[in-house]
């Protein structure tokens, strides 16, 4: 039911006409009471007119009143924010596969719930977004490039493999890459659909050791704001996580920090996981502001409702009361 920011503002004037017939009917009204009283043989009245309508005669004309202002606004033309599905965007989804998501501190796995949460938001996604998928370790690969085929997205994503090292640098440049291949296939317009990277991790990048090395994940994200391509990361795990590599338990906490400064370089948003649950709740976060745009649209359809109810109601009520319109 909005009000405001209207097409068609200058229908809002048929306003003063309803004022006026309104003015009108109660006038009308006066004038029949006085020409009541000047009956002045109330015995014979009381003949000729022993039932006469009380205050309830005047509710059909109300119900029209009020009907003719929710047709009035509606003809204004209201707008109000809406939520629409995106058909042209594109998702690189990344997850790391790094030894560290072996760690226990999340049940199963950090990689196991990464994975069954990752399935959920493949799922969750409006049906026209075309999703990817990069694994990365010390090195990246695109498993899925962008579709709208979600089987073939979960299908890569059961089969994750871990492997050593952690190049979050790569998995950036990587996914960007596979954004401007599917854009350059796409064409058709000027405007590149909108596109975002969506980043778990659990650690800290290895490969190289300084994130703002050529290939380095700030370097990365700073590209990534140059092309438009905000990236939201997501910190998965606990700081107590621990993982057993040749007999010995390997500390391995989550690096907050870094995955932050991506995110805030690259005009993204950084969220904090420690469980299963937590994960799902972030990923539905993303789904909305990923699946969905706000645009503003025409919001005149339940004031034209409102009036035909009115209207209908008001007219209803005259026929059965009166057997005639007010």
């Amino acid at each position: 039911m909005s009000l405001s920011q209207f097409t068609a503002p200058w229908w809002l004037l048929f306003l003063a006409v309803i004022a006026a017939l309104v003015v009108g009917y109660v006038l009308v009204q006066k004038q029949r009471a006085k020409h009541t009283l000047r009956f002045t043989n109330f015995a014979l009245l009381e003949k000729v007119a022993p039932s006469r309508p009380g205050r309830w005669r005047h509710i059909p004309a109300i119900l029209m009143v009020v009907a003719l202002v929710f047709f009035t606004v509606a003809l204004a033309g209201p707008t109000a924010d809406k939520k629409v599905p995106r058909n042209r965007a594109t998702v690189i989804l990344v997850i790391d596969v790094s030894l560290s998501m072996q760690a226990t501190d999340v049940e199963p796995t950090r990689l196991a719930a990464a994975q069954e949460a990752a399935k959920s938001f493949a799922d969750g996604l409006t049906p026209g977004i075309n999703l990817g998928l990069v694994a990365f370790a010390g090195t990246a690969s695109v498993l899925v490039s962008p579709t709208t085929n979600r089987d073939a997205t979960k299908v890569a994503i059961d089969n994750l493999k871990l492997s050593e090292r952690t190049a979050t640098g790569e998995a950036i440049f990587t996914s960007l890459q596979s954004i401007d291949t599917l854009s350059a296939v796409l064409g058709g317009s000027d405007q590149a659909p909108p596109a975002r990277i969506v980043l778990l991790s659990d650690g800290k990048q290895t490969v190289p050791e300084n994130s703002d090395d050529p290939r380095g994940g700030f370097t990365a994200a700073r590209q990534a704001k140059d092309k438009g391509v905000p990236i939201s990361t997501i910190s998965f795990g606990t700081t107590y996580g621990r993982v057993e590599i040749e007999g010995d338990r390997i500390p391995v906490p989550v690096d907050d920090a870094s995955l932050k400064e991506i995110a805030n370089l690259s005009g993204g948003s950084f969220f904090t996981a420690s469980s299963l649950e937590e994960l799902r709740q972030v990923y539905d976060t993303l789904e909305e502001q990923i699946g969905f745009e706000t645009t503003r649209g025409d919001a005149s359809r339940p004031w034209l409702i409102l009036g035909v109810v009115f209207a209908t109601a008001g007219l209803t009520i005259a026929l059965v009361r009166r057997q005639r319109l007010p």
